[in-house]
């Protein structure tokens, strides 16, 4: 088993983490990984995410913490320097696939349609993230590609939260669901790390 896929099938959910302030980042990572979620996505959306990207990596044990929202191929590039184990995109362009191949990190790259799915899985992509999940149509969207295109499992993100997690752990294609659910901005700025560690074991029961 790869490293991509062992880290899409650890957990069932994959915690899509916004850090603010690095001084967060070894805290919530140390609640997520003694609440049973041990893969970690922090999104490249803040001058925060790379450095702490490199604290987890450095001090937190158990923890696979890789990078989302990786636009471009410098993005991968500093992610790799920075420690990440893996890359998400929300999408892919022929630039970035390029730079995939070329990468020692797993990336997981985006698709929506049945035809970015092809397209990825005719590049060797045949783990992907599935985005913007409730946009896209969902469970019921993702069931139907599973037909015709068996061999591709998702991590599905975008508008899933432990309202209906469970619907996307059902389908034979979603090997794993993101989102935002577990470290909620608030539980982050009031350091509550206890309600965040509640709310990753109460997670890992979603896989019914």
């Amino acid at each position: 088993m790869g490293l991509l896929e062992s880290v899409l099938h650890v957990a069932p959910v994959m915690p899509v983490v916004v850090i603010e302030d690095a001084k967060h980042a070894v805290s919530l990572a140390r609640a997520l990984v003694a609440g049973g979620i041990p893969a970690i996505e922090i999104t490249l959306r803040t001058r925060a995410a790379l450095d702490a990207v490199r604290a987890i990596a450095n001090e937190v044990d158990g923890a696979i913490v890789g990078v989302g929202t990786v636009r471009k191929p410098q993005d991968l590039k500093d992610a790799e320097s920075a420690g990440a184990r893996f890359a998400v995109s929300p999408g892919a362009t022929p630039d970035l696939i390029a730079a995939a191949k070329d990468s020692a990190l797993p990336w997981l790259p985006g698709a929506g349609t049945a035809s970015e799915a092809m397209t990825l899985s005719e590049h060797g992509f045949i783990f992907q993230k599935f985005f913007p999940a409730e946009a896209a149509g969902g469970a019921p969207a993702l069931r139907s590609l599973h037909g015709p295109l068996p061999e591709i499992r998702f991590c599905a993100t975008g508008g899933i939260g432990a309202h209906n997690a469970r619907d996307y752990l059902a389908t034979p294609n979603v090997a794993c669901v993101g989102g935002s659910w577990l470290t909620p901005s608030r539980l982050v700025a009031a350091e509550e790390w206890g309600a965040i560690e509640a709310l990753a074991r109460a997670a890992t029961l979603l896989r019914g």
